[in-house]
């Protein structure tokens, strides 16, 4: 990919966020689809448990709890929860959108900064996350 260079720790939050939405998203479907255990159609409802803003804000207050997260992490992160939104989600609370967009915030600051290793280890701790959360249902 031909890309002009970017400076990840110079983007505004939100632009973090849209990216870090689209590459979650993205790995939640491949998750699903190799996973094998889903069917076609149930694919969209499966990937919601894992998208939702209730369940990224869940996925990071865990890696609060854990210490999972970098003092440089946790800097990207309260940008990304203090970031003017314009709007906020009908089906959420204002707490949840900021923790979700923090969320994908540092996802895409990962991706666009080409950390792939931590990338996929946050996203691998993620779907963890939310798997076992889903079993607790």
């Amino acid at each position: 990919m031909n890309q002009q260079e970017v400076n990840a720790k110079q983007m505004k939050s939100l632009t973090l966020a849209y990216m870090g939405d689209v590459v979650y998203e993205q790995y939640v479907r491949e998750h699903l689809i190799r996973s094998g255990s889903i069917k076609p159609q149930q694919l969209h409802q499966a990937a919601v448990k894992f998208v939702s803003a209730k369940s990224q804000a869940n996925v990071l207050r865990k890696w609060f709890e854990e210490d999972q997260l970098s003092d440089e992490e946790q800097g990207v992160v309260r940008r990304g929860r203090n970031a003017k939104s314009g709007s906020i989600p009908k089906n959420t609370d204002v707490q949840t959108y900021k923790y979700s967009t923090a969320f994908e915030a540092l996802l895409g600051y990962h991706y666009l900064s080409g950390n792939e290793e931590r990338l996929y280890q946050l996203v691998g701790h993620a779907i963890q996350i939310v798997e076992e959360g889903n079993q607790h249902e």
